[in-house]
């Protein structure tokens, strides 16, 4: 397997081609898949705010504490369900399923001061579309990841995982396999998608300005999204 870093795209503005940006930046192969950071694709499609057009609400005021309460307020609105409050750290659902710190609300590698970037509508859809430009522009069949860096409970650090994806499986179910000992496994279930995005985040760095890596060399093509990733309600122990 090999893990490449797409170099010298330029910074990532609202309404940019993405895919054609990859295609002109990367020389793809059949099988090859594109993991692209959460924050090019948000930017692309127009998933910033401007927190001077941002009004707080009370509860936000009450939540902030010494930070800026129009975060919070974006914060709020991103949720579909606050996890755990430690004012002013949030960790909630969103819409989406994830939870997440601050609803995937950031300021890093924002367009520019006093913005933040949001995540996308539906990671799903953005992953397909871009799967498909690739495909009309350089004729190559990829899976594309868009990966975001996330927590883990009971574990420092950060790693990225997928919360978008097409052309993949994102999940590989070893149920009823048998390891070297004849032992029959019944309950392993790998994140193949998590484990790419974690591989590409390896390359892509956070302050080098490489929003797209290509892992290259595994057979992992099928069908498949990332809300398949999402823990159901009814398995969840800690909900």
């Amino acid at each position: 397997m090999n893990v490449l870093p797409v170099e010298g795209l330029p910074e990532i503005e609202a309404g940019a081609e993405l895919g054609r940006l990859i295609a002109d930046a990367v020389e793809l192969e059949d099988g090859d898949v594109v993991v692209v950071a959460q924050k090019a694709v948000s930017k692309v499609e127009g998933r910033v705010v401007h927190l001077a057009e941002v009004e707080p609400s009370e509860r936000a005021r009450a939540l902030a504490l010494d930070s800026d309460p129009r975060r919070i307020e974006v914060i709020l609105r991103e949720s579909a369900r606050i996890v755990r409050l430690r004012p002013p750290f949030v960790i909630a659902q969103t819409q989406h399923g994830f939870v997440c710190a601050s609803a995937g609300v950031d300021a890093s590698n924002a367009p520019g001061p006093e913005t933040l970037v949001l995540l996308p509508l539906d990671p799903d859809a953005s992953a397909d579309a871009l799967r498909r430009q690739l495909l009309e522009l350089t004729g190559r069949e990829v899976a594309v990841i868009v990966s975001d860096s996330f927590g883990r409970a009971w574990r420092q650090g950060t790693t990225d995982v997928a919360i978008g994806c097409s052309g993949l499986r994102p999940l590989l179910d070893l149920g009823g396999q048998r390891d070297r000992t004849g032992y029959e496994l019944h309950a392993t279930v790998i994140a193949v998608a998590d484990q790419i995005a974690g591989a590409a985040q390896l390359v892509m760095g956070k302050l080098d300005g490489i929003p797209v890596a290509v892992v290259r060399g595994l057979d992992v093509a099928g069908e498949g999204s990332a809300r398949e990733l999402v823990m159901p309600p009814e398995r969840d122990l800690f909900r």
